[in-house]
């Protein structure tokens, strides 16, 4: 099983700075997914910036996420 999601925060070009549960920081880039079915609804900064670590994953106000293996497979580590 990949590591889940401790921390999250969002950045103004629709990217998650994630910090999973083994300590790993890493970027996800939302945006190829912004125009895809309900993920369109992100395009609203104010609702993209609402994104929490919930229950491994992160999700937004609105009730969506994104899996948490995707996340971690995904993304480009940082540091």
């Amino acid at each position: 099983m990949n590591p889940r999601v401790k921390s999250v925060n969002t950045t103004q070009d629709y990217t998650l700075e994630i910090v999973f549960n083994n300590n790993e920081r890493k970027m996800f880039d939302v945006k190829p997914y912004l125009n895809f079915g309900l993920f369109s609804e992100l395009k609203d900064i104010s609702l993209f910036k609402t994104a929490k670590a919930e229950l491994g994953t992160v999700i937004w106000k609105n009730g969506l996420d994104i899996c948490p293996d995707t996340l971690y497979i995904e993304s480009k580590k940082l540091d």
